[in-house]
């Protein structure tokens, strides 16, 4: 398998590429510079390496605890983590439920701690309500969750393929985790 310097060179490898094929699809800067940034964001810290500890996970640093279940719960190199359909959108989920439930918490200790009045399960949608007003009205929106999406997605392939490829230098077959 190729080393996390390989799969770094990779990502700024491709990732103005990936902007450009953005831009010559939408025709707008803005798209191009959605994707590009997160082609980056995907291959250097949210791609399939997150299930072990690496580049990657050392990258979060003292925010790394966040993946420690995510490591626990995926094996390496499974269809979860590396697969091309299921690994970045089980990330994304997986991210977006992690900070959903620690925003939870930190207001409930802060509430318990202050004796202000405790969450409730439906304050966990508030917390989220200003990011999504931003995205819309700054962002774009649907389109830009769309174009983000895409470029964590493409970042997260780049390693994933580059790993296929490793694998069939070496053994002639291609690997399981498609």
């Amino acid at each position: 398998m190729p080393n996390a310097r390989t799969h770094d060179a990779i990502t700024f490898m491709l990732a103005a590429p990936a902007a450009a094929a953005a831009y010559a699809a939408t025709g707008h800067a803005a798209a191009a510079v959605i994707v590009g940034v997160s082609f980056l964001f995907g291959g250097l810290m949210f791609g399939p390496d997150l299930d072990t500890v690496s580049r990657q996970y050392s990258r979060w640093g003292v925010l790394r605890f966040l993946w420690f279940p995510y490591r626990s719960f995926f094996s390496h190199r499974s269809r979860f983590s590396h697969g091309l359909i299921l690994g970045a959108l089980l990330r994304v989920f997986y991210f977006a439920g992690v900070l959903t439930l620690l925003a939870f918490v930190v207001a409930y200790l802060y509430a318990s701690y202050t004796g202000g009045r405790l969450p409730r399960l439906n304050d966990i949608s508030t917390v989220w309500q200003p990011i999504g007003r931003f995205v819309h009205s700054y962002l774009g929106g649907s389109e830009f969750y769309l174009l983000a999406f895409v470029g964590l997605w493409l970042g997260a392939a780049s390693h994933t393929f580059t790993d296929l490829a490793g694998s069939f230098i070496k053994t002639g077959k291609v690997a399981k985790f498609l």
